[in-house]
C-alpha cells in the first residue's frame, strides 16, 4: 500500500481503537505508527495491542511501527479535609510536608524533591494552569505562597513547576517496569515524559541499549533552554503542546513548535507534532476550521508526523479522525506553497560523505525528474539523510532488518519495504527496480536512484550513487 502523502500519522489506541478489526481500519485510514499510552495500558494490554498490530502487518504487507509512551512523573496535591476548598485572589497559601488533610490555608505536597528546588519568584500550576501560586519563601520543607489565579482546589489535582528544575531523573519506578514491558514486547519506539535535561535521556538510552528509538518529549521549559543538546542525545522529538501549554505562555506555544521542528529538520531528527490536532473529533464527526489549520501548519512546517490522541484512542468516530488528518495532509502537501517552504528551510549538508550523497541523489532526481530514490539502510542513518533533504521524489527505503524498517515508517516520505541485501551491485540495481516497480513508484522505462554504501553492508558508509532504467523484467532492471 503507497501513501499518497510524505507526512506520516501517528494514532494513539484506546477503548475505542483496540481491536483487530479497527487498528487495520486505522492503517488502511492512514495510520503509520501506532501509539500506546502507557498511563493507561497494563502489561498484558501492551503485549496483546503488539500482537494484533504485527499480525496486521503481516497482513497488508507494509511495516508498522509501534511507540510506547512512558507516563512521566505525576507531581499531585494532597488530599483536603472536606474534599475541596475556596480560594481568592491574594490570599496566602501554604505547601507543605504534612500529611495532614489540608484546609483553606494549606495542603500536603506529597514531592519533597518539588519543595527542595522551590524559590521565592517560582510559579506553582495546580489543575492544567487553572490555579496559579507564586512562592513568597520557601525553606525546603514548606513553601509559603499567594493566589494569583484560581478560586477552588480539590484532592489530587496536578502540579507543575515551570520555573524548577527538579533534581530526580524523568523515570518513575513505573516507568521502569513499564520500560522493561516494551523493550521485552520489541516496541520500536520510547517517548520519554516531561524531559528536563539531557542526561533524563541519557538515562533511558542506556537502558533501552538499541532496541528502541528513544523520542523526547519536549514538554518543559527546561527542555525548551537546552533543546540543541537533546536533540543530539535522542533519535525523535516530539512537541508535546498540551503540557508545553500549561507550564509555558500559550501564545508562546506556536513559536516553539516552529522552533522545535526548524532545529530537528536541521539536525535529521524525525520530529512529531502532538496534541489537540482534531480534538473536536472525539465528540464530532468533522473538525473545526481551526483544527484543519492546526494540522495543515505542521505539514507546512515539514514535521514528520502529526499525531492523534483521545480523537483515535477514545473518539466516537477514530477511524474517520485518522481519514480526516490523511486528506488535510494530501491536500497540503499538493499545494505549491508546500514546495516552496520545504525549498526554502532546506539547510546545506553536512560535511560528510554520506550527507553529500543523500544531497546530490535528491539534486539529481528532481533535475531528471526520476520515478524514486531508492536507498539501501541497514541501520536507518541513510533514511534519515534521504528525508533531511526533503525531496520531492519519493523515497524508498530498502532494509534487510524488519526493526529498521518499522523504525523509520514515523519519518517523513519514506517508503519502507523490508528487502534481503543486495549481494553485488548488479543485484543491488535490480532488486531496486524491482521494488520500485512493484511499489507502483516506478513504470517500464522510468529511471531511478539508488544510494548505498561499498562494500555492501557496511553500515553507515553510503558512498555510491548509481541511476538505472526500470525494465519490463527485473532482469532488465540491471541496466
Amino acid at each position: 500500500m503507497r501513501r499518497s502523502r510524505k507526512v506520516k500519522i501517528l494514532a494513539t489506541l484506546g477503548p475505542a481503537s483496540s481491536d483487530k478489526a479497527t487498528i487495520e481500519a486505522l492503517f488502511r485510514a492512514g495510520a503509520d505508527v501506532f501509539r500506546i499510552n502507557m498511563s493507561h495500558t497494563a502489561h498484558d494490554k501492551l503485549n496483546e495491542l503488539v500482537r494484533i498490530i504485527r499480525t496486521v502487518e503481516a497482513d497488508v504487507g507494509r511495516p508498522i511501527g509501534i511507540l510506547a509512551d512512558l507516563q512521566g512523573p505525576k507531581l499531585r496535591l494532597g488530599t483536603f479535609a472536606d474534599k475541596a476548598v475556596e480560594i481568592t485572589v491574594g490570599q496566602n497559601f501554604v505547601l507543605d510536608s504534612d500529611p495532614t488533610p489540608g484546609t483553606t490555608g494549606r495542603v500536603f505536597l506529597p514531592h519533597p524533591e518539588i519543595l527542595e528546588v522551590l524559590e521565592p519568584g517560582h510559579r506553582l500550576l495546580i489543575d492544567d494552569g487553572k490555579v496559579r501560586l507564586r512562592v513568597i519563601s520557601a525553606d525546603g520543607k514548606s513553601a509559603l505562597t499567594t493566589v494569583e489565579v484560581g478560586v477552588k482546589l480539590s484532592d489530587r489535582k496536578g502540579v507543575s513547576v515551570p520555573d524548577s528544575t527538579i533534581k530526580t531523573g524523568a523515570l518513575t519506578e513505573k516507568d521502569r517496569a513499564d520500560l522493561d514491558a516494551a523493550l521485552q514486547a520489541n516496541v520500536d519506539w520510547i517517548a520519554l515524559s516531561f524531559v528536563q535535561r539531557p542526561d533524563d535521556v541519557a538515562e533511558v538510552r542506556k537502558i533501552a541499549a538499541g532496541r528502541a528509538g528513544i523520542m523526547s518529549k519536549i514538554e518543559k521549559p527546561q527542555a525548551v533552554q537546552r533543546l540543541a543538546e537533546i536533540i543530539e542525545i535522542s533519535d525523535a522529538l516530539m512537541v508535546a503542546r498540551g503540557d508545553l501549554g500549561v507550564e509555558m505562555p500559550l501564545e508562546q506555544v506556536p513559536g516553539i513548535q516552529k522552533q522545535i521542528t526548524r532545529a530537528c529538520r536541521r539536525a535529521g531528527k524525525p520530529v512529531v507534532v502532538a496534541t489537540q490536532m482534531l480534538e473536536s473529533m472525539i465528540t464530532a464527526p468533522v473538525p473545526t476550521r481551526a483544527e484543519v489549520s492546526d494540522v495543515a501548519t505542521a505539514v507546512y512546517e515539514g514535521a514528520d508526523a502529526i499525531m492523534l490522541s483521545a480523537e483515535s484512542a477514545a473518539g466516537a468516530f477514530p477511524i474517520e479522525a485518522v481519514a480526516t488528518m490523511d486528506r488535510i495532509a494530501t491536500q497540503v502537501e499538493l499545494d505549491s506553497n508546500h514546495k516552496n517552504i520545504m525549498h526554502a528551510q532546506r539547510t546545506e549538508p553536512e560535511a560528510t560523505g554520506a550527507d553529500a550523497i543523500s544531497a546530490a541523489a535528491r539534486q539529481i532526481a528532481e533535475t531528471l525528474n526520476l520515478a524514486a530514490i531508492c536507498c539501501y539502510t541497514a541501520s536507518g542513518s541513510t533514511g534519515l539523510r534521504a528525508a533531511r533533504e526533503r525531496p520531492q521524489t519519493p523515497i524508498i527505503a530498502l532494509s534487510p532488518i524488519v526493526s529498521t524498517a518499522r523504525r523509520l515508517s514515523v519519518v517523513w516520505g519514506l517508503h519502507c519495504v523490508v528487502s534481503d541485501d543486495a549481494y553485488n551491485l548488479d543485484d543491488m540495481v535490480n532488486r531496486a527496480s524491482f521494488i520500485a516497480n512493484r511499489e507502483e513508484f516506478a513504470k517500464p522505462g522510468d529511471r531511478i536512484i539508488i544510494t548505498a554504501g561499498v562494500p555492501l553492508r557496511t553500515p553507515g558508509a553510503t558512498n555510491m550513487l548509481r541511476i538505472a532504467f526500470v525494465g519490463a523484467s527485473t532482469e532488465e532492471g540491471r541496466r
